[in-house]
């Protein structure tokens, strides 16, 4: 019986590599990668290491799938419980600077483990994002403040903001390796207030939502419906609450 694998978020990626390593071993034929759909732009170091394994998984030798995926809804519900207090959504610029197409979990693992079964999707590269139009913050938030009966109120921050707080944590993190980490996680945070979670026009360098491929049927907006209207547990951010 042919053996695959399927590869998501490793605790380092140095787990990446002997995970392939053990892989082969083991006579693993197929594997598919969860990777992220902004190593497309790789400008931070974890992006690059996401990038670097994508390539040694190409070069390896096994039947692949790499499918970055775009925004994960709990990445973008880390302003519900602010809203629900009554306070402003926080946007970078006038909240229209990104857009995303964002995917679900289950909808995400069910094309992951689809990948395995479908021939047409070896080795390719694939981009993936969910159901419906690009969404932006801004309209992530009016939605917010609609199903939870509120009038909208923004606070908009100036992406200068950002680059301020990266110069002063970088500049004292040559010494101070906790604030070297803070500017990383500042950067970070900058990455995803100003680059859009879709597929990069190599051309044009624009992102492209006609271009970003959408799968299953769950849609951002469904899921804050499920949270603020059924009540449904919110899921814990842990790295998400980041963004």
């Amino acid at each position: 019986m042919e053996r695959a694998l399927l590869v998501g978020k490793p605790a380092s990626d140095l787990a990446h590599v002997l995970a392939l390593q053990a892989a082969r071993q083991a006579g693993v034929s197929q594997v598919v990668l969860l990777s992220a759909l902004c190593v497309q732009k790789p400008l931070l170091a974890f992006q690059q290491a996401k990038l670097a394994f994508e390539q040694k998984l190409v070069a390896s030798g096994l039947r692949y799938a790499i499918v970055r995926p775009t925004a994960f809804f709990k990445s973008l519900s880390g302003q519900i419980e602010r809203v629900r207090r009554g306070k402003s959504f926080l946007v970078f610029g006038d909240g229209a600077l990104t857009a995303c197409k964002p995917i679900s979990d289950e909808d995400l693992a069910n094309f992951l483990a689809d990948c395995l079964d479908h021939p047409d999707r070896l080795g390719r590269i694939l981009p993936i994002g969910g159901p419906g139009p690009a969404i932006t913050p801004r309209e992530q938030g009016e939605a917010l403040f609609r199903l939870l009966g509120k009038p909208a109120k923004f606070r908009r921050v100036p992406v200068g903001v950002l680059d301020a707080v990266i110069a002063v944590l970088g500049a004292l993190g040559r010494g101070v390796p906790a604030l070297a980490a803070k500017a990383e996680l500042a950067r970070i945070g900058r990455y995803y207030a100003t680059e859009s979670m879709l597929v990069l026009d190599p051309k044009t360098g624009q992102y492209d939502a006609q271009a970003t491929p959408s799968t299953g049927n769950q849609t951002l907006f469904d899921f804050y419906e499920r949270l603020i209207v059924q009540g449904h547990a919110a899921p814990e951010l842990g790295d998400h609450a980041v963004f």
